[in-house]
């Protein structure tokens, strides 16, 4: 709703209106001009108004004149002009008084000042703001369009934050942030969110458009729905009631919103086409890359990272990504992928955890689901997505059968016993420097290779290796000289020492943490 503030109307100065009480009441906003002489207006007033009066139906009596301005304040009024000179010379006192005490603003109106003149300044000056909210929403709507087009959930929803001013946030129907504008949403409408979303499971108890005040502000909310399937919810944060504006912006950035989450899959698997060219030409590194990070950006989060998802385990890597890209559809994001001969490429953003991933294969058979294994990367800049899709790798590798996503993070210190080739190389040897103590501790009795692992993962700390193994250091000295009586190798070398723990832990099959996968 357009108004403008008192204050404004007694600052023009061709009024010649004076402020004589209840300034604080100044900064209410008129939406309307309307001259009374009637002695009990307040059954004909529906807020907001500026009422112009010369006090000819005024009571006659002080209590009756404060019981007037009494029931004008409970009108909502926002300000009661008089007009002296006529049935008045001067305000009555009481009036002024009781105006002070009940906040509301009272100006007067010289006998020079036609009421017409203040009536014609209010009107033209609400016209010119409605024609100025429909100026912007005129320019507003296309760009919030073009938006929609070249950038989808999260063009439109900075749009709209760019046109009302305030943060407005898209959440899915499990009120999981999906996208949000330059500022994020804050906790206590987030809390609100969330609770209305856990109220109504189906969505069947949240109306299509809410207008729900919280602490200092307004928020709306409107239901994301195209038919009877639900998107998801808009929400929008306001410094006060929605103007007529922010209605309108609020309802085309909804509609734009349900096209884009139900894009025909024709469309989303054409984009997808072109998703997957871009990861190609980044994860291939032989030609430009701009144009192709460019592309990738509808992936990243506000930092302009991505993290890549690796899956191995499963012959229809198609089929997995078909529902992959059901469940990023469904989150209003775009389909990054590519499927190689052994595993499937998924991008999503910086900012996804794992618990993010993971509902990306709810929907798979358990059959499927049970045989795979999936790895996650560390946030990278978009460009950098060969990184990206090697750490995925490398953590799908180790990552447990049917088990959750493995961040990278994570999988640091059980990432290179799971590579072949390496394996290959400790596998040799193993051969060459542990099948010898090996056989020697078979033969004899004793139990060398435990003092050597001891010892190397005490870092070649002579005293903490002989109390992990509960004997004395001169013991542990005469087995390791042992040692290098039947294997040659110098063990004072911090080299031979990290390939020999390498090639034990190889040999046993085992880090000491997790079974080593083929």
């Amino acid at each position: 709703m357009v108004g403008l503030a008192v204050r404004w109307l007694i600052g023009r100065e061709d009024l010649s209106l004076r402020l004589r009480a209840g300034s604080v009441g100044a900064i209410a906003q008129v939406t309307f001009a309307v001259t009374t002489e009637l002695p009990h207006p307040g059954r004909w007033l529906s807020g907001g108004e500026v009422v112009l009066t010369t006090g000819m139906g005024l009571p006659a009596d002080p209590a009756g004149r404060r019981a007037y301005v009494r029931e004008l304040v409970d009108s909502d009024i926002a300000a009661l002009g008089f007009g002296v000179g006529l049935s008045f010379t001067d305000i009555p006192a009481e009036l002024l008084d009781e105006a002070d005490t009940c906040g509301l603003a009272v100006f007067e109106v010289p006998f020079a000042t036609p009421f017409a003149a203040v009536v014609k300044a209010v009107m033209e000056r609400l016209a010119e703001q409605q024609y100025e909210q429909m100026l912007a929403a005129s320019r507003a709507q296309p760009r919030m369009t073009r938006a929609a087009a070249n950038g989808g959930v999260q063009a439109i929803v900075h749009e709209l934050s760019r046109a009302s001013g305030g943060p407005v946030t898209v959440v899915d129907p499990q009120a999981r942030i999906v996208a949000h504008g330059h500022t994020p949403p804050s906790d206590n409408v987030m809390a609100m969110i969330a609770s209305l979303v856990a109220e109504s499971p189906h969505g069947d108890a949240i109306a299509d458009s809410s207008v729900i005040p919280v602490e200092a502000c307004t928020v709306v909310v409107q239901t994301i729905r195209l038919g009877r399937h639900i998107h998801g919810y808009l929400v929008v944060e306001l410094p006060g009631d929605p103007r007529a504006l922010d209605q309108v912006l609020i309802g085309h950035a909804n509609s734009l919103l349900a096209l884009d989450f139900h894009k025909p899959r024709r469309l989303r698997a054409e984009q997808a086409r072109v998703n997957t060219t871009a990861m190609r030409i980044l994860l291939a590194g032989e030609y430009d890359e701009s144009a192709a990070r460019s592309v990738l950006l509808a992936a990243a989060d506000s930092q302009e990272q991505v993290r890549v998802v690796a899956v191995r385990g499963s012959h229809d890597r198609a089929a997995v990504g078909e529902a992959v890209d059901d469940r990023l559809g469904g989150a209003g994001r775009a389909m990054f992928h590519t499927v190689g001969s052994d595993d499937l490429l998924v991008v999503v953003r910086g900012s996804d955890d794992i618990e993010f991933v993971s509902e990306l294969f709810v929907d798979l058979p358990t059959d499927v689901r049970d045989h795979l294994r999936i790895g996650v990367s560390a946030a990278r800049d978009a460009g950098d997505l060969r990184a990206a899709a090697d750490q995925a790798r490398m953590a799908a590798v180790v990552a447990p059968v049917g088990g959750e996503p493995e961040d990278a993070l994570r999988a640091v210190g059980r990432t290179l016993l799971c590579a072949p080739d390496v394996r290959r190389v400790l596998d040799t040897l193993a051969g060459v420097l542990v099948d010898p103590i090996v056989d020697y501790d078979t033969k004899h009795g004793t139990d060398l290779l435990a003092s050597l692992r001891a010892f190397l993962e005490a870092n070649g700390q002579w005293e903490h290796a002989a109390a992990a193994l509960g004997v004395h250091r001169h013991t542990l000295r005469s087995r390791l000289l042992k040692i290098r009586d039947i294997v040659d190798c110098d063990l004072d070398s911090a080299r031979v020492r990290a390939e020999l723990l390498l090639a034990i832990t190889a040999r046993s099959g085992t880090d000491g943490e997790t079974q080593w996968q083929t």
